[in-house]
């Protein structure tokens, strides 16, 4: 492809972004002079694409409104990077269609890919290893996935149709401050307006979503991404653990993240160290306590159990078996 052309596809490239652009805006993304963007304009119009000419302190070009799109075209690296992406995303779970729809996205692109492309992706493919297994859960459904977010960019309600974790089904109406994604999961966190009080929804079981009239104020403080965190630390749980561990927030950190505990930190006195060790409280909610004495050996920082008794028991038998196992010979 020869460089004027690829520069007047690179011009089209930019219109179809959006807005208008001004002649020295073109220029300087082109590296051209601005008699030639108006050049690689009129050839635009040649081809029968809309280009409009905006007159005024602000003017410049831009394309007519309602123009369809041509085919998509990527460069070689662009379709290698949108297939990498593909693959990724499927292996995260944070895919937002079957697999089969991802599936046959790869292939056709793979199909149009030159030979000297295709036999490196399959080289890297065939080199690749992955530490987790592929996300198996399920993807949110598009047109929620995509009516929720409009709802957070507009701050308009949604009222959602939603099944809770017991199978309980309810219809909700829901202030939607942001979408997260977690550990292969899509959340979406916000205010219930039933109840008043901030939730959040794993959105693959949200069932059905539409928006309502009116708007609302997004809340300050803390982001969406930490509102989830710190719901995930206080959900209900079989069993509540309460500890004092002795030691900087950062090494508490390395072994309970915020998605696992709440931290209750203490403001240091005037003229204290604030990344001095000192005894700070930590919260859980958990299903199961066996997970938790190997995690608070791995600290290696003092700690005291203040609830419940049943943990301090397997502590105590963990001790017993490591000291077991020194002792032998």
């Amino acid at each position: 492809m020869s460089r004027p052309t690829g520069r007047v596809l690179k011009l089209l490239e930019l219109l179809q972004s959006g807005g208008t652009r001004t002649v020295a805006e073109l220029a300087d993304r082109l590296g051209v002079e601005g008699r030639t963007v108006r050049r690689y304009v009129d050839q635009l119009i040649d081809l029968d694409v809309p280009v409009e000419s905006v007159r005024g302190r602000y003017g410049g070009y831009r394309l007519a409104s309602g123009y369809r799109l041509p085919p998509l075209m990527l460069s070689d690296e662009e379709a290698l990077a949108v297939l990498l992406g593909l693959l990724a995303g499927r292996r995260a779970g944070l895919t937002t269609t079957e697999h089969t729809a991802n599936e046959t996205a790869s292939a056709k692109i793979r199909r149009v890919l030159p030979q000297h492309i295709a036999r490196r992706l399959d080289t890297l493919l065939e080199a690749l290893a992955f530490t987790d297994q592929p996300g198996g859960f399920e993807p949110p459904d598009t047109g929620v996935l995509l009516t929720v977010a409009d709802a957070v960019q507009h701050r308009r309600p949604v009222s959602i149709r939603y099944t809770d974790r017991s199978g309980r089904r309810s219809e909700r109406t829901l202030h939607a401050y942001g979408i997260v994604t977690h550990a292969g999961r899509w959340y979406v966190t916000g205010k219930d307006a039933g109840i008043g009080e901030d939730r959040t929804f794993r959105l693959d079981r949200i069932a059905d979503a539409r928006t309502l009239s009116g708007s609302f104020e997004a809340p300050t403080g803390p982001g969406p991404a930490q509102r989830v965190l710190s719901g995930f630390a206080t959900a209900e749980y079989r069993h509540e653990v309460s500890l004092r561990i002795h030691g900087t927030v950062e090494q508490i950190r390395a072994h309970l993240p915020a998605s696992v505990a709440a931290l209750e930190e203490h403001e240091p006195a005037a003229g204290e160290d604030r990344t001095a060790e000192r005894w700070l409280r930590v919260g859980l909610r958990v299903e199961r306590l066996d997970w938790l004495p190997p995690v608070l050996a791995s600290l290696d920082r003092p700690f005291v159990i203040e609830r419940p008794d049943e943990l301090r028991d397997l502590v105590a038998a963990l001790a017993d078996r490591l000291a077991s196992c020194a002792r032998r010979t």
